[in-house]
């Protein structure tokens, strides 16, 4: 009779590599640029964030996702996001789920609804305003507030 083999030592097996989870909502760093030299003209929809440098002129429809018009923006459409920022001048009526921000170089000519609104000292303003309540707030107070014109402050163009 032979001696049998010794069986062979286990070795360690390496981790199996573990997928990277998929995300229903895109990240805030996944952003959609219209730079300066760009004119669009028509509807924009999607499901990221949209910052414009450049014109649009037509409608931009971005649920759940942030639009920001910069410095150079010239915006001449329908907004509606979950947050819009105006630095550049936007003329048409915005609405946001939760806030919308004027800043200070900004200028916006067209109604707002939003649930919050911001309003920098010297950003130019006039339209409606119209507070909605916040969607994901359940039971915090609101307020409704309801005006027909009103120039913030205004700047020379």
């Amino acid at each position: 009779m032979t001696p049998s083999p010794a069986p062979e030592p286990t070795r360690p097996m390496p981790p199996a590599p573990v997928p990277e989870p998929t995300r229903s909502t895109p990240s805030t760093g996944e952003q959609a640029t219209i730079g300066k030299g760009l004119f669009i003209k028509g509807e924009i929809t999607g499901s990221e964030s949209l910052y414009i440098d450049g014109k649009v002129d037509g409608s931009i429809n971005l649920p759940g996702n942030r639009v920001t018009v910069g410095r150079n923006g010239q915006v001449a459409a329908s907004i509606s996001a979950r947050e819009i920022v105006v630095l550049g001048k936007v003329r048409g009526n915005i609405t946001a789920t939760d806030r919308v921000d004027i800043r200070a170089e900004g200028a916006l000519t067209g109604d707002v609804a939003a649930a919050r609104i911001s309003i920098e000292d010297g950003a130019f303003f006039k339209g409606g305003i119209d507070i909605k309540k916040a969607e994901t707030k359940a039971g915090a107070p609101t307020a409704a507030v309801e005006t027909k014109e009103t120039n913030k402050t205004a700047v020379p163009a």
